[in-house]
């Protein structure tokens, strides 16, 4: 069975039409880059509101059956910049070094990545990670944590992910 991956960007002037997604199409292209089993996205974008980003990360882990979730936007420190506190609302347990690793690695490429609140939670058996906006900040954080991704989704009982390990070999430990 291919697994479910929710790829949602938050973001009120894509959500209108205003301004292409980019951020979307480039977490996309990233896991067909690096996942090496198909798989099956689920796409949606939302608007920078508290009600529609908890209810599309429900949807994507409840209705949809998603064991990654992945967001795209709102995770800066301007006053509709929510998508962690939406994030945190829906999630069961707060996975704090995803967001601490992504900040790390965003920081040799830019000084202002200490105002990224990027962060991740499970809920029920599923992994949702908020990302920034830019898509070669998407790159580069997702190439950060891509290697834990699938153990953290394997111990949560979620899908079981595989990497092309030419690009990004993930972890998993060793059987005694």
């Amino acid at each position: 069975m291919q697994a479910k991956i929710g790829i949602v960007t938050v973001s009120d002037r894509a959500h209108r039409g205003i301004y292409e997604d980019r951020g979307g199409p480039a977490i996309r292209a990233y896991l067909d880059e690096v996942l090496s089993k198909p798989w099956q996205p689920v796409a949606l974008v939302v608007p920078d509101e508290l009600e529609q980003i908890t209810q599309a990360l429900i949807r994507m882990v409840d209705d949809e059956g998603c064991s990654l979730v992945v967001t795209t936007g709102g995770t800066g420190p301007a006053p509709r910049d929510i998508t962690p506190e939406a994030t945190e609302a829906v999630c069961e347990k707060m996975m704090p070094g995803f967001g601490e690793l992504m900040r790390q690695v965003s920081l040799q490429f830019v000084p202002t990545a200490i105002l990224s609140r990027q962060t991740a939670g499970i809920r029920g058996r599923a992994l949702i990670v908020n990302l920034p906006g830019k898509p070669s900040a998407i790159r580069d954080c997702l190439d950060a944590v891509m290697p834990a991704i699938p153990y953290c989704i394997d111990l949560v009982d979620g899908a079981y992910l595989t990497t092309d390990e030419s690009r990004v070999k993930a972890f998993r430990p060793k059987a005694k």
